[in-house]
């Protein structure tokens, strides 16, 4: 297969559903002692990887995801650009439960995650070690997930500041407030370190994200996930069409 498009899911975002042939695959990496499993199909004719980021029974929490083996497998899998779909809290007052967002930027909060693949340094290459990281998200991938869902007449944000945080526990409304004036506008999980990875393999990286509560402190009401879940199930069919839909334009992008 040549063009490989990778796709990590998230929370509620677990299969493709696409009208398909689907076969499961795995591959050993130098980062697990268990081999990393994803999907491999045709959509439209183009070669597609879906990896579910928490594993095939959601059963690993963010801080537990190990985040180099995933990365190093779609790597290994020849796949020139990676769609991760995140959900995340709203912080900013245009963040509201079921806006979708494409962030521009983010913070890492996180800690203790093996977050690089540069354990030693080439001291023969010395800059190799250290890869620019000044815009986290790939800007052409960023243009066509936003064009594919404007022209599915969905609202969708076109730059925001993304806040990872360790979890798996949701956030004190101090730490929120902490994060609003660092210029966080969504909070999550799961974006780092796996925005960075990507980039020190080379390969193109762009974030889907679907709001799905008000971050902690508000509202005056305490976090439903009740009404998480039906956020997130009544939104996230819909990131999967955009998803889709944007598919030839990245796949004519990494072809070029």
């Amino acid at each position: 297969m040549s063009g490989i498009i990778g796709i990590i899911g998230g929370s509620g975002f677990y299969s493709l559903d696409v009208n398909s042939d689907i076969d499961a695959d795995s591959l050993s990496t130098p980062y697990s002692e268990s081999p990393v499993t994803f999907y491999k199909s045709q959509v439209s004719e183009i070669p597609v990887i879906f990896l579910p980021r928490h594993g095939d029974e959601h059963a690993t929490p963010p801080h537990k995801v190990n985040y180099r083996a995933n990365l190093w497998a779609l790597k290994e899998k020849e796949v020139r650009v990676i769609i991760a779909v995140n959900v995340v809290g709203g912080i900013t007052k245009n963040m509201a439960p079921g806006t979708l967002v494409i962030p521009n930027q983010l913070i890492d909060y996180t800690w203790g995650r093996e977050h690089t693949f540069f354990d030693t340094f080439n001291n023969e290459a010395v800059g190799e070690n250290h890869v620019d990281f000044t815009w986290p998200y790939d800007e052409a991938m960023r243009k066509i997930i936003i064009q594919s869902a404007k022209t599915r007449h969905q609202s969708v944000h076109t730059s925001a500041v993304y806040g990872c945080t360790q979890g798996p526990r949701l956030e004190s409304a101090a730490e929120i407030c902490r994060l609003k004036q660092d210029g966080c506008d969504i909070v999550g999980m799961t974006g780092m370190p796996e925005a960075a990875l990507a980039r020190e393999l080379g390969v193109p990286y762009v974030s889907v994200a679907l709001v799905v509560n008000w971050a902690a402190g508000l509202t005056s009401e305490s976090i439903s996930f009740a009404e998480i879940t039906a956020t997130l199930d009544s939104g996230i069919s819909e990131v999967k069409e955009i998803i889709v839909d944007a598919l030839p334009e990245l796949h004519q992008l990494i072809e070029n």
